[in-house]
């Protein structure tokens, strides 16, 4: 796969000194931009296909960026702010963020979130060629043609409200997605009572999905902010061949292992 053309948007030198060297020693390609201005220059010129972006820029807010850019491009962005306040991040998201990391964060959390986005990439991408009414995430299947969903083959039995929830959220796989956001979706507005009932509606389509509520597999919680699909990949692993007195016999073992491509 070929490694993607990443936008760094970031003002301190020590933290751009860090991203960019990790970039390159994982081969990845990038420009860098130290405030917002040149920001959308490079986004305009350069047409990335991943931004990390800081929210505290020295010339205008890293919000403003965001929706500037999304004016104009679905591209992928993650947000990278000392910013821990939830509010933040609410703000961030719902202006089109599709991510975040609070610093400090770590080189290894910072390459598997562009393994997220990448993955995303790809997903977007094959829709563009591919006119399929069907999602497959793992054992999980959404017919949006049928209106139906199953899990292992077996027809769920969910509430209308519960396969519109679950629509949104397949068709946003990999992406946090706010309680505003969503509740907007749902049901055309965003009120205090409307977040209550989401959870209530979200923990009952949960009990249909995951198999333990200890470890789910498909929804996953932020806390404050809101709930993000997991993509489920199954790759196939195989042993070595061993050869056996004078006997050439090569055993292959096949073992199906589940990635959860998010943190």
């Amino acid at each position: 796969m070929n490694k993607p053309l990443i936008l760094v948007v970031e003002d301190d030198p020590s933290v751009r000194n860090l991203i960019t060297t990790t970039l390159k020693t994982n081969d990845y390609r990038y420009v860098v931009a130290p405030n917002g201005s040149t920001a959308i220059m490079e986004a305009t010129s350069h047409n990335p296909e991943i931004i990390l972006l800081d929210l505290g820029l020295p010339d205008m807010d890293g919000v403003q960026v965001i929706q500037t850019v999304r004016s104009w491009s679905n591209v992928p962005i993650i947000v990278i702010s000392a910013r821990s306040e939830d509010n933040d991040k609410i703000k961030a998201l719902d202006a089109g963020a599709d991510d975040y990391l609070t610093k400090p964060f770590s080189v290894e959390e910072l390459l598997a979130r562009l393994r997220v986005m990448q993955r995303r990439l790809s997903l977007m991408t094959a829709e563009m060629f591919t006119a399929s009414s069907v999602f497959v995430n793992g054992k999980l299947k959404v017919d949006y043609a049928g209106g139906c969903a199953y899990l292992d083959e077996n027809e769920l039995h969910l509430t209308p409200i519960e396969y519109k929830l679950l629509c949104l959220l397949s068709k946003n796989v990999g992406k946090v997605l706010t309680h505003t956001f969503i509740t907007q979706n749902i049901w055309g507005r965003s009120w205090d009572n409307d977040v209550a009932s989401l959870r209530v509606f979200m923990a009952t389509l949960r009990k249909k999905l995951e198999p333990t509520e200890e470890s789910p597999q498909y929804i996953q919680t932020h806390i404050g902010v809101g709930y993000r699909m997991m993509k489920i990949e199954y790759r196939y692993e195989a042993g070595q061949c061993s050869h056996m007195a004078g006997l050439s016999n090569c055993v292959m073992t096949i073992s199906l292992v589940r990635k959860k491509c998010c943190i």
